[in-house]
């Protein structure tokens, strides 16, 4: 099968084009920001969400609306573990730039708590251990991660993604509570003893 000149040029133009607009609509290297950890909460703001949507445009057919990227990460030594929470500015993007609700911007603040909660029960787990296994540890961490997928998912659908306000001021109650029961867990290594 022969392709047409015109479309060989087209498709050599475009591909590229294509591939970079992907790029840029999962990570903005454009304006980028590394991945904020927890201790970094209280000084994030809408301008910390850089990500870029090129195709999405309105959520449920409103047009003032947030995406936040979270994510638990981890790493291990011989006898311990580096468990944090991280929030991803350059993945992360709100629709319009201009909005200043407050209210959408705690929503999606709540997303990145949710994701410490996780990170902190992980460690909690781990830390119950009665000597460190690597492949025990994974799979606490991993299950901490689906743990966490679903609860995000929850708290979209059961706040309608901050528009319902007592399940929103509920789920803040409770992330809050959860969290202050886990302020032990603060520090991101866990070390264990053989």
């Amino acid at each position: 099968m022969k392709l047409s000149p015109l479309l060989k040029y087209s498709l050599v133009f475009l591909t590229p084009i294509l591939i970079g607009l992907a790029v840029l609509n999962h990570t903005n290297f454009l304006n980028y920001e590394k991945p904020l950890t927890f201790d970094q909460y209280d000084q994030i703001t809408f301008e910390n969400f850089r990500g870029l949507e090129f195709f999405k445009k309105s959520l449920y057919g409103s047009k003032r609306f947030a995406y936040v990227v979270t994510s638990i990460k981890s790493e291990f030594d011989d006898n311990s573990v580096t468990i944090w929470s991280l929030f991803h500015p350059s993945r992360s993007f709100v629709y319009k730039t201009n909005t200043n609700s407050k209210e959408l911007l705690t929503h999606e603040k709540y997303h990145i708590k949710i994701t410490e909660l996780f990170a902190r029960k992980a460690k909690e787990d781990i830390s119950q251990l009665s000597s460190f296994k690597r492949e025990e540890a994974e799979r606490i961490i991993k299950n901490a991660k689906q743990e966490e997928r679903a609860f995000q998912k929850e708290y979209d659908y059961n706040t309608f993604h901050s528009y319902v306000l007592s399940e929103q001021k509920r789920y803040e109650k409770e992330i809050d509570s959860l969290l202050n029961l886990l302020t032990e867990f603060k520090k991101t290594k866990i070390t264990l003893n053989d």
